[in-house]
């Protein structure tokens, strides 16, 4: 007998069969959900569910029609927007604990796609707008949430605008770095490891460099000690501080992450 394969439209169609409690949840402190009590997170787990989505892979298309909001549990994104002669930009990334997806808005206003393999805590989209409307701290971290992420993209008008390419490299490290220290935070410690999610080619694409500069950078930082690699993906920064200083922000100040 044949067997008929159906085509999903989106590639959000697939439910990811995982149950993880919320106060295991590796993003449960910097979520959208980070200053629920313990009658709303239950009600948050009543409208949840996940999906999982492969490297490479589409979460969602800009224009289509979404119905849900997610965040980001673990693994990366990027957000991309076409132009109608076909030229992609990459606009920004989707980082673990960052939210997917707009209350009030019905369709995505940008490529969503998976760099790594990703899984995302899913809301289906009405029930989690009315949940926002009775519930203050869900509206008030996502609010706080926009805002950084709102001081961010103007952060990266300064990168692509006045930054050099080293500076433009070692900053998109910070941003990794710390955000990866935020989820998973050594006390009192200034040395960071972590896995580089990104390709070469799309560090040069999202920065506006080309393959060598990139690669010629990242040898530099190494060989001045800011970074240890191992392989091609697995960095160790020996002391943020000094990332931070490489790329022309301060040790307190900088990206928002």
């Amino acid at each position: 007998m044949t067997q008929i394969k159906t085509k999903h439209c989106m590639a959000h169609d697939d439910v990811h069969p995982v149950s993880l409690n919320c106060g295991d949840c590796p993003i449960r402190h910097r979520a959208v959900c980070a200053r629920c009590d313990t009658d709303e997170i239950d009600e948050l787990e009543d409208i949840k569910y996940y999906r999982s989505f492969e490297a490479g892979q589409t979460v969602i298309w800009a224009g289509d029609k979404m119905d849900f909001v997610a965040s980001v549990v673990s693994g990366i994104a990027t957000l991309t927007q076409t132009l109608e002669d076909g030229r992609t930009q990459m606009v920004g990334l989707l980082l673990p604990s960052d939210f997917v997806g707009r209350p009030g808005r019905s369709a995505a206003a940008y490529n969503v796609t998976a760099t790594t393999n990703i899984l995302m805590c899913c809301f289906r989209k009405k029930p989690f707008e009315d949940m926002m409307e009775r519930t203050p701290h869900i509206a008030q971290r996502l609010l706080q949430m926009t805002l950084d992420e709102l001081d961010a993209a103007r952060e990266w008008m300064l990168l692509l605008g006045r930054k050099t390419a080293r500076e433009k490299i070692a900053s998109l490290l910070s941003i990794v770095a710390r955000r990866d220290a935020s989820i998973k935070p050594a006390a009192g410690s200034n040395r960071v490891t972590f896995d580089l999610p990104l390709t070469r080619e799309a560090m040069a694409d999202y920065l506006g460099l080309t393959l060598e500069t990139v690669s010629r950078q990242i040898s530099a930082l190494k060989r001045d000690g800011v970074i240890v690699l191992e392989g091609k993906r697995h960095v160790t920064v020996p002391d943020i501080d000094r990332l931070l200083m490489e790329a022309g922000d301060d040790s307190d100040g900088g990206f928002l992450v």
